[in-house]
């Protein structure tokens, strides 16, 4: 009996020796923005899209690429501008003059992790093309759907500094992203290392899982057990921004326009398992939720013209929704443990 729960209290060894060794190979290359890179394992895990926003200069770039070399898995950058059409992105047809046929050339979507840099410099048709590709895997070329290689995670980025120039993420599309991260600048301690690595010898990264694993893991974190109390926490939170008044919040009614949508609710409980994997358990605790709130919904809640003109940000009204609703007292860690 007390084997069959440690058996729930943690992953299998390989599993948590797995996930070190690639934590261990990415960081001897990235300095900090360690929970930036921990967003990124949850996509991955979670299947999740991320939509990211900092400065330029910050290891974003760097960050999945040295993840796709830890895993064996191809990887692919779209720097996009105003001038890109949706063929440069999912591929397109082209005509052989030799044998007289059309052939398709795929775009550089067909990659394991794709980095989609300054995606809202793009205008919206463009922006559009990524909508099919990230919700159901696969392109569509001239009336033949091409499936995206597995895993697949979109890395979106915005530069938060400059609008001239930029087309805005309609609704539809950001709320296909699993989590908006904010990065922020390194401390200067972490800055010393930073330029000392740079300006250093390049560290060699070693390959130390393949896509197989991978999706090996991603199953995993599927049978990640969360309890229905967890669940319906994630449903209040999500269900308190759409109305408010019914969560005692009537205050804060008036700065929200749109509530975040189903797929919050799904985001949390699924990131929360990644992120309870991460942590070495197979079942989630109230933390793994709490810890993804801001980056699930911050991105969901569209602001009222009376927020923005007082200067009320998404995060400060989602702080002030999770100081509100209390999370579950005992959720259950297992199944067994009913």
């Amino acid at each position: 009996m007390r084997a069959a729960k440690d058996n729930m209290d943690a992953p299998n060894e390989p599993t948590a020796q797995l996930m070190e060794r690639i934590l261990y190979e990415v960081k001897r290359v990235v300095v900090g923005q360690d929970r930036f890179l921990e967003r990124v394992l949850v996509g991955m895990l979670a299947q999740g899209h991320l939509l990211v926003e900092g400065v330029p200069g910050l290891a974003k770039t760097l960050t999945i690429k040295t993840l796709a070399r830890t895993v064996r898995g191809s990887f692919k950058r779209i720097q996009f501008t105003p001038d890109l059409v949706p063929a440069d992105l999912i591929g397109t047809r082209i005509y052989n003059q030799k044998t007289g046929e059309f052939g398709t050339s795929l775009g550089p979507v067909f990659a394991n992790l794709l980095l989609a840099d300054e995606i809202n410099r793009a205008p919206a048709k463009v922006q559009s093309a990524l909508l099919e590709v990230m919700q159901e895997h696969q392109v569509t070329i001239a009336g033949e759907t091409h499936k995206v290689p597995d895993p697949f995670v979109v890395m979106a980025t915005q530069n938060p500094i400059e609008t001239e120039g930029t087309y805005p993420l309609p609704e539809a599309q950001v709320d296909r992203f699993m989590m908006k991260v904010l990065v922020d600048y390194p401390t200067e301690e972490e800055e010393f290392v930073i330029a000392q690595r740079v300006t250093g010898t390049p560290v060699d990264v070693n390959a130390v899982a393949d896509t197989f694993q991978l999706a090996a893991l991603q199953r995993e974190c599927r049978a990640v057990f969360c309890d229905p109390a967890l669940i319906q926490y994630a449903v209040k939170l999500v269900g308190a921004t759409r109305r408010p008044a019914k969560y005692d919040m009537a205050d804060v009614a008036r700065f929200i326009t749109y509530g975040a949508s189903p797929r919050a609710t799904i985001g949390m409980v699924e990131g929360g398992k990644a992120l309870a994997l991460m942590r070495g358990r197979l079942y989630v605790l109230p933390e793994d939720i709490i810890d993804l709130v801001p980056d699930v919904l911050r991105h969901r809640v569209v602001l009222s013209y009376e927020a923005l003109a007082e200067g009320i940000t998404a995060d400060a009204l989602i702080e002030r929704v999770l100081k509100k609703i209390a999370p579950p007292d005992k959720p259950l860690a297992s199944p067994q443990h009913a």
